[in-house]
C-alpha cells in the first residue's frame, strides 16, 4: 500500500535538512536513515532523522486532521518560560512537517518501567514539578483558549457517550436510566462547580510521564498543542495520577503536596490550606478520568486502536480512591456501582 504521506515528506525533507543545517551550523555527514520513531492516540506520527552525527525528529500531521500551528505557537510561550522543548528547525504548516530537535528516545514512563532507583525517581519527579511550576508561573491570561465550561462538559459526556454507551453497551430498564442519569447530572455540577473555581494558569492537558522525556536536568516536554487556559491543579493531577503507571495513593498525596508548596512560594494562587487543593486535584482527577476512559473507547471504536483500553481498570481504580476520599462523590459511586465498574 502506496504511502502518500511518506512519499510527501521525503520530498520536503532535502530542504529542510538545508534549512535546519543553516541554523544549527554543521556540516553534512553523508546520507541520513529515516526509521519510524513513534505514534500516538491522535492522528500525528513521527519519524527519526539520522546521519553519523546527527539525530532529528520528524512530526507528519495531515493538516486535514490536525493543524501544526498551535504545536509552534506553545513551543514559543514554553520556551519563553524557560522549559526544555524540541527546538522547531524547519516547518512546513501548510503540509503539517515539523522538522526538530530530538531530545532522546527515552520518556519518563519508559524509565518508570524498565526500573530505577528511589533516587532517580526523586530526581525527576521534583524536575518535572519545577518545569510545571515555571510554565504557570508564566501565565498571563488572552495567550491560550479558555478551558471553559462548555469544553468541561464536552470532555465529560465522552464517558457517557463512548465508555458506557459503546464499549459497555448496557442495556438498562427506564428506571435505572433515570437513576443513572440524575446521578450524572449532580456529579457534572460539583466537578465544574470545582474547576470553574480554580485559579488559572497555562495548562498543558497532558503533563505525564509519556510526555516528558527524561534529561539531566528537567525533563523535555512533548505533546503540548493542545494547552489552554484553566484550572491550575490539572496538570499536576495528570503527572501524578498517570494513565499508564501507578502511584500508591500517599505517595501520590505528598508529591502533590509537595507541587502546592512550590507553587505557593512561586505566587501561583493556590488555596492557603493543602487539603483543600487536594479536594480540587482529586476533584480534577474525576473529570479527567471519566474523559480519558471515553477517549480511550474512542479510539478503540473510531480508529482502530484498541489497546488503550487495557489501561481502563487503573482509571477505574483512581475513580474509586476519590470516592473514598470525598463524601460529594456519592453520586459516582452509585453510577459506578450500577455499571459494575
Amino acid at each position: 500500500m502506496v504511502d502518500a504521506r511518506l512519499s510527501l515528506l521525503e520530498a520536503w525533507l532535502p530542504t529542510a535538512l538545508s534549512e535546519a543545517r543553516d541554523r544549527q551550523s554543521w556540516a553534512e555527514e553523508g546520507a541520513g536513515q529515516l526509521a519510524p520513531a513513534s505514534t500516538d492516540a491522535s492522528f500525528r506520527r513521527y519519524f527519526r532523522w539520522s546521519d553519523a552525527k546527527h539525530s532529528l525528529i520528524i512530526m507528519d500531521a495531515p493538516p486535514e486532521q490536525e493543524d501544526v500551528r498551535p504545536f509552534m505557537r506553545i513551543a514559543g510561550l514554553l520556551a519563553g518560560a524557560g522549559v526544555k522543548t524540541p527546538a522547531i528547525l524547519a516547518a512546513d504548516p501548510q503540509q503539517g512537517f515539523l522538522l526538530m530537535e530530538d531530545l532522546g528516545a527515552r520518556t519518563y514512563l519508559q524509565s518508570i518501567q524498565t526500573g530505577i532507583s528511589d533516587a532517580e525517581l526523586e530526581r525527576m519527579f521534583a524536575g518535572a514539578i519545577s518545569t510545571l511550576v515555571r510554565w504557570q508561573a508564566s501565565s498571563r491570561p488572552g495567550e491560550l483558549p479558555d478551558y471553559d465550561e462548555a469544553i468541561l462538559r464536552r470532555e465529560l459526556e465522552l464517558f457517557p457517550d463512548w465508555f458506557v454507551g459503546r464499549h459497555l453497551q448496557r442495556a438498562l430498564s427506564a428506571e435505572q436510566q433515570a437513576e443513572q442519569q440524575a446521578d450524572w447530572e449532580v456529579l457534572c455540577g460539583v466537578l465544574l462547580d470545582s474547576h470553574l473555581a480554580e485559579s488559572k494558569v497555562f495548562v498543558h492537558r497532558d503533563y505525564m510521564p509519556r510526555n516528558l522525556m527524561t534529561a539531566s536536568g528537567e525533563p523535555g516536554v512533548l505533546d503540548f498543542q493542545d494547552a489552554l487556559y484553566g484550572p491550575a491543579s490539572y496538570d499536576v493531577t495528570s503527572l501524578f495520577a498517570d494513565a499508564f503507571f501507578n502511584l500508591p495513593l500517599t505517595e501520590r498525596e505528598n508529591w502533590i503536596q509537595r507541587y502546592w508548596q512550590q507553587a505557593r512560594t512561586a505566587g501561583i494562587a493556590l488555596p492557603e490550606r493543602f487539603d483543600e487543593f487536594l479536594g480540587q486535584s482529586r476533584l480534577m482527577g474525576v473529570q479527567r478520568h471519566l474523559k480519558v476512559l471515553g477517549i480511550f473507547a474512542r479510539i478503540r471504536y473510531r480508529d482502530g486502536k484498541p489497546h488503550y483500553l487495557e489501561d481502563a481498570p487503573r482509571f477505574i481504580q483512581y475513580l474509586r480512591d476519590a470516592c473514598s476520599s470525598d463524601a460529594c462523590l456519592a453520586p459516582l459511586v452509585r453510577l459506578l456501582d450500577s455499571l459494575e465498574l
